[in-house]
């Protein structure tokens, strides 16, 4: 009887434990990829459970199409690129979404284009053929980049193309370059054969552009009324790129369970790609992740302004709250 009593009362337990888990939805901002393993890992590895959370991750279409679902309020969080977070905001002022962690210190807007093809450094472009997608994001962002690098824009012949067709162009030689996701378009041209040495990745965060990537998001009204529910959230994240970076490979198995018919080496790859050129930084290892530099988020407001007309005037607090986050943000050793 006492043996029973006490397996009942474990049972109990557990139960009660496993009922305590808040739900919460997380909208990505693009396919269950390499760069996506690390919300996984945290599924996985316990983080989020640590916290008391059960979350499921939902695949995105974009920045465009996450930042809705969060303003809305039909997810509570949610992934996506944080310039057009601010354009958005811009646009429907007093929307209840903010970005409240960064986890692409640099954003992965490039440049990519091929050696043979007399692409190398921002100045080639005078004189060569671009490929971009108009509703790009890395294209948006081209101006700025042009102006930071003095290119003369009108010897740059643009190419309208198609995502579908970005890469395969530039395969094929119709195109010198393209715009694009630097982890993206790099491997998706090793996919199409092009010889890895031929690639040349552009990433303009290295050449004057002062933007940041992308943000976890996160709308207000849940925030206010659940602080703690995001504080662990964030903190899931957090250790699930921690783990990530630890161990690539790994973390992109977590991955491969969500979506078995990516190839698990091209995902490590991808996965790797965005965290030496994104996620981990001189200033993320001597600050932490997670928050952001005020003088850097006021240059980047300042160059959003050559290519975005404000409607109302910029205010840093309106993007960005580092109120969930711990002092220093999250270590990433």
């Amino acid at each position: 009887m006492y043996i029973r009593a006490i397996a009942t009362a474990s049972t109990l337990l557990a139960a009660s434990l496993v009922q305590a888990e808040t739900q919460v939805n997380f909208a990505l901002d693009w396919k269950f990829e390499g760069p996506s393993a690390p919300y996984f890992a945290a599924i996985d590895n316990g983080h989020f459970a640590q916290a008391g959370l059960s979350v499921e991750i939902t695949a995105g279409q974009g920045s465009l199409n996450a930042i809705p679902k969060v303003a809305t309020g039909a997810f509570p969080v949610g992934f996506a690129d944080i310039n057009s977070l601010i354009k958005f905001l811009d646009q429907n002022p007093g929307a209840p979404v903010i970005a409240a962690m960064m986890v692409y210190d640099k954003p992965a807007f490039a440049i990519v284009g091929r050696h043979s093809q007399g692409v190398s450094t921002p100045a080639d472009l005078e004189g060569s053929v671009l490929g971009a997608p108009p509703p790009d994001g890395a294209w948006a962002q081209f101006p700025i980049f042009a102006q930071a690098n003095g290119l003369d824009v009108s010897k740059i012949t643009v190419e309208p193309v198609g995502f579908p067709t970005r890469e395969p162009m530039l395969a094929e030689g119709k195109v010198d370059s393209i715009t694009g996701f630097s982890f993206s378009s790099y491997l998706n041209l090793v996919r199409l054969g092009v010889p890895e040495d031929d690639i040349s990745t552009i990433l303009m965060a290295d050449y004057g552009v002062d933007l940041y990537g992308n943000a976890v998001i996160i709308n207000t009204n849940y925030a206010a009324e659940n602080p703690d529910i995001i504080k662990g959230f964030l903190a899931g994240v957090a250790a699930g790129w921690k783990d990530a970076i630890a161990d690539p490979a790994t973390a992109v198995e977590s991955l491969i369970k969500r979506n078995p018919a990516a190839d698990a080496g091209l995902e490590t790859r991808r996965l790797q790609l965005a965290i030496d050129s994104n996620v981990v930084t001189d200033y993320t290892t001597a600050n932490g992740m997670g928050d952001i530099d005020d003088a850097r988020f006021a240059s980047s407001l300042e160059q959003i302004t050559m290519t975005y007309e404000f409607n109302n005037a910029a205010d840093p607090a309106l993007y960005f709250t580092d109120a969930y986050l711990p002092e220093g943000g999250f270590g990433l050793n």
